[in-house]
């Protein structure tokens, strides 16, 4: 991948959205199954179990995170194959996660939106985004299925190599962190 950050920090009469866009040359349904099927979010995110549907929690395996742990996961509202919105919570706080999609002559953009509790971790957050969607990206649709573990002391993902070659996180992390804390709103 590129290695240059997309993310953009929106201010809003509830907080702060982080923003970051991606462009696929495939259909609207195909990048929507991409984002929402277990074996496909496997390949870039993690794999989830559970009876997905608006004001149910479904379990997710952060396959690329430290020790792949699962959390709960609120499907908040689901219009597919346009709008998908979830909520978690864990030691970090609140995570409210939109994914809006949209289809132009078969080219489909997804606008992924992180409605921030507060701006202080987006030196974090911004980086980890960026490398989730560049591995959604180089997933592709036909890429297998893989089992991942959090980055390494080098910043590789194990297992991630193979379905996603030129993303590593130490590309993104702390490489990326500059750029987002300089959006932050400065503190006086």
């Amino acid at each position: 991948m590129t290695g240059t950050p997309t993310g953009q920090l929106f201010r809003t009469l509830t907080g702060t959205d982080l923003v970051l866009v991606r462009t696929f040359r495939a259909p609207i349904e195909d990048v929507w199954r991409s984002v929402t099927e277990p074996d496909r979010t496997a390949r870039w995110f993690g794999r989830w179990e559970g009876d997905a549907a608006p004001g149910r929690t479904i379990r997710l395996q952060m396959a690329f995170e430290d020790g792949t742990p699962w959390t709960e996961l609120r499907i908040e509202a689901c219009d597919a194959p346009r709008h998908l919105s979830v909520s978690a919570a864990d030691e970090s706080g609140g995570w409210r996660i939109e994914l809006l999609l949209t289809e132009t002559a078969g080219t489909t953009e997804l606008r992924f939106t992180h409605h921030l509790d507060s701006e202080e971790h987006v030196g974090e957050i911004g980086p980890g985004w960026e490398y989730y969607l560049d591995l959604l990206v180089a997933a592709g649709p036909d890429a297998p299925a893989v089992t991942g573990s959090a980055p390494d002391a080098a910043g590789s993902a194990p297992g991630a190599e193979g379905s996603a070659p030129g993303v590593d996180f130490g590309d993104y992390y702390p490489a990326m962190k500059p750029y987002f804390d300089q959006l932050r709103t400065p503190t006086t």
